[in-house]
């Protein structure tokens, strides 16, 4: 078994959190078709936000879930610093997590 689950796990929780902190949590999804877009993050559709909260995590989390292989790269850090150029001492706690992923996955399995 894959050692890094469990720390990828903890970073998903983390991400989430970080989310809900800054009150960037939505309530309820975008419409199916923003959530369709083939974009790179969506970004045609979603915001940044959208695309972690109902794209990004809750795929990560089926993948964990099943046990699926799991990406081999990850620059999701790459794009926030992007998104939150500006903002990011206000963001550093997502940017940590965010972060902390892409270690994890580009680390391989162990």
């Amino acid at each position: 078994m894959d050692c890094r689950i469990a720390e990828l796990a903890d970073q998903l929780l983390l991400i989430e959190r970080e989310l809900r902190v800054h009150d960037l949590w939505a309530s309820s999804p975008p419409d199916a078709q923003a959530l369709a877009s083939q974009e790179p993050f969506c970004v045609d559709t979603l915001s940044f936000e959208q695309w972690l909260q109902w794209i990004f995590l809750p795929r990560m989390k089926t993948i964990l879930e099943r046990g699926e292989a799991l990406p081999t790269v990850s620059g999701i850090l790459a794009m926030a610093e992007v998104v939150y150029r500006g903002r990011s001492q206000q963001m550093a706690g997502l940017l940590r997590a965010l972060e902390t992923f892409d270690v994890l996955i580009s680390r391989g399995e162990e």
